[in-house]
């Protein structure tokens, strides 16, 4: 799990979809002291709540698509 700040929002005007509904949030990765650590990524919302400025714990790679099925 990688620790980060949501800076905004994404629309898609097209989406696989099991996506369908999903939202799709600019996040800005932390490090441990929550400064800016690399570039923006974007990342699904499975959870639905989070909006700018909140800070979330976000996962990469395989476990991510766990949170898809």
């Amino acid at each position: 799990m990688k620790l980060g700040r949501v800076r905004g929002s994404v629309v898609a005007s097209v989406k696989y979809p099991d996506m369908t509904g999903m939202k799709l949030l600019i996040v800005q990765p932390l490090d441990d002291a929550a400064e800016p650590d690399g570039s923006c990524v974007v990342a699904a919302d499975a959870v639905h709540q989070s909006g700018p400025g909140d800070l979330i714990y976000f996962v990469a790679s395989r476990e991510a698509a766990e949170a898809m099925s």
